[in-house]
């Protein structure tokens, strides 16, 4: 007999006479000690579910069965841990636990109690902050807590709705493989909300999708029998996890075909070159580059980044030099502060260098200008205006000397090739994060820019918008070829859009740790890239990169040096590949 049993269940919503039908008849069985994950999306009724399964929310139809009984209010023996972590802000670690044990086992005597409290303090790791408060506690330490206190109550179930999504990727990979020591230690039924894949195969022994809604239903289920204890780098090599999470990608892709972006326009972009107003770089160096200057379009030499502190001056970004082509696509990735957005902010000459120089096509940065166009993870968009005047904010700093037609003209191309093209004159504040990052897209490109930055655009998003905004973003700059740099905590990512990844080592003073040269054809998609042999070797080198450089390790030289020769093993086999390729074409 399964302990929890959802039969039927619907629910809407009535917002001002308007039904919104949220969820349509799900079924799900769900054994003792299994573990399942449903990955939701925005909008698909995921936190919904959740509040029905933990007796916060009645039904429409249908119920939940848990242990023979319907559920009709919350339960002491189901626990759940949000999104958001609800501490009690002037309590510490240790009073925020105690409160809900005392509350919930008050029956138990205050020595077993305790007992419990420090079990799970120790569990994930807090015993050396028990005594601080929330305030004092990182995003990921505040989750810990949150995890601690749920599991400290002994629930039966225990129900995660998204909870590492606002963590970074080092923090989530540490919560993840806590849960995953967890489900196996305690034996907890544990149902895990993800819009996370990977995560969804590292931890769960079933992944079911959750269909977008209104009227979201469960999709097709899919086992994974993949042995623990699971390695996320080594995963990489299984065949069976390349062919499941294969499976599990194509058919998430396929739900969100429908949501595509509209990608045809009748606008024709005309040519109209846009204003930069530049220091330029002295003549000496201008000569010396002269000769290689497609090869030096971007350049960082020696740059540094040094902040005050009241301890003393603090090394952010010690020395970071490369240098890239025209048209070259260039990812950053790395572990929280080891200082790739404080690169980015460099760049576009929104802070201040304080040592070294970058170089922008024979030009100094020394401040911000239009030649260089920005996409942050939050947009930033005026909410009062509507799409078309958000772009055309800029579009008519750049181009002063268009004709009024010309300058229209390139907003509607742009917003319509991002998607937008029936909801451009909507106002931003009424826009999806989606819709709202889709116009920060069409902003950027709608300048020229020399130089396109992008820092972690997609972060906020859910997978399915992530990936249909990752193939928006790849089409437009298809057509532009604009030089790019993006910062991003995301391996997929990093592969599907760069030429080269750049790996920072950690911080502070973090410098390039490796570079990795993609060597995958374009233009790419992501069912492309999952049925490439080597794509999944590329995630591995990057995985084990972040890996070894995990908690603020300094990897030893023999973890860089498996690294390395995985690498040469990997570009082995590409060179024989294509030289068989060759062979055969004569």
């Amino acid at each position: 007999m399964p302990i929890l049993e959802i039969t039927g269940l619907s629910k809407h919503f009535d917002d001002g006479g308007n039904r919104t039908e949220v969820l349509s008849n799900i079924n799900l069985k769900v054994e003792e000690g299994e573990f399942i994950a449903i990955v939701g999306f925005s909008g698909s009724g995921k936190t919904t579910l959740i509040s029905a399964l933990a007796g916060l929310s009645k039904p429409d139809q249908g119920g939940v069965i848990f242990k023979g009984k319907q559920i009709t209010e919350t339960s002491t023996d189901i626990g759940v841990v949000f999104q958001s972590y609800s501490l009690m802000p002037w309590m510490t670690v240790q009073g925020n636990i105690e409160l809900a044990v005392d509350s919930v086992l008050k029956s138990k005597p205050k020595k077993e109690r305790k007992a419990l409290c420090d079990k799970y303090i120790k569990m994930v790791g807090l015993e050396h902050a028990k005594h601080r408060k929330p305030t004092e506690l990182s995003g990921g330490m505040r989750q810990r807590v949150s995890v601690a206190r749920a599991l400290a109550t002994q629930p039966d179930v225990l129900l995660l709705d998204e909870p590492l999504s606002a963590l970074d990727a080092l923090t989530r990979a540490k919560l993840q493989d806590e849960f995953a020591d967890i489900s196996q230690k305690e034996k907890k039924t544990i149902i895990l909300i993800t819009n996370d894949v990977d995560e969804a195969i590292l931890l769960a022994d079933r992944v079911i999708p959750l269909k977008p809604g209104p009227n979201a239903t469960l999709g097709t289920e899919f086992k994974i029998t993949l042995p623990r204890p699971r390695d996320r780098a080594a995963m990489n090599d299984d065949p069976e996890f390349i062919h499941i999470r294969g499976k599990i990608t194509e058919y998430l892709m396929a739900l969100g075909a429908e949501r595509s972006a509209d990608k045809s326009t009748k606008k024709t972009l005309p040519n109209i070159v846009p204003i930069t107003r530049n220091e330029k770089i002295p003549t000496a160096y201008a000569e010396a580059a002269a000769s290689s200057k497609s090869d030096r379009y971007v350049e960082f030499s020696q740059t540094k980044k040094v902040y005050p502190t009241p301890n003393g001056p603090l090394t952010v970004v010690d020395g970071f030099d490369l240098k890239i082509k025209k048209g070259e696509f260039i990812t950053i990735i790395g572990h929280s502060g080891c200082g790739k957005s404080t690169v980015l902010s460099m760049v576009s000459g929104l802070n201040k260098i304080s040592e070294g120089a970058i170089i922008l096509d024979g030009t100094h940065v020394t401040n911000a200008g239009p030649d260089r166009a920005v996409v942050f993870q939050a947009p930033s968009l005026l909410p009062w205006m509507t799409a078309y005047d958000n772009v055309s904010l800029g579009v008519e700093r750049v181009y002063p000397n268009a004709s009024k037609a010309e300058r229209h003209d390139v907003v509607e191309y742009y917003l319509s090739r991002v998607g937008l093209g029936d909801a451009m004159h909507k106002m931003a504040a009424g826009l999806s994060n989606g819709m709202k990052q889709r116009v920060g897209i069409a902003r950027a490109f709608a300048l020229s820019p020399k130089l396109l930055l992008l820092d972690e655009p997609f972060g906020m998003l859910d997978s399915l918008t992530r990936w249909e905004l990752q193939d928006v973003l790849m089409d437009v700059w298809k057509r532009t070829q604009v030089t790019a740099i993006c910062v991003t905590h995301d391996v997929d990512e990093a592969i599907l859009l760069a030429d080269r990844v750049v790996m920072m080592s950690n911080g502070p003073n973090a410098k390039i740790g490796n570079i990795m040269e993609v060597d995958l054809p374009r233009p790419r998609s992501r069912q492309a890239l999952l049925d490439h042999p080597d794509y999944y070797a590329y995630r591995e080198e990057l995985l084990s990169f972040l890996e070894v450089y995990e908690g603020g390790a300094d990897p030893s030289e023999e973890q860089l040096q498996s690294i390395r020769e995985k690498r040469a093993n990997r570009i082995a086999r590409q060179q024989s590949g294509k030289s068989k390729t060759a062979s055969f074409a004569v």
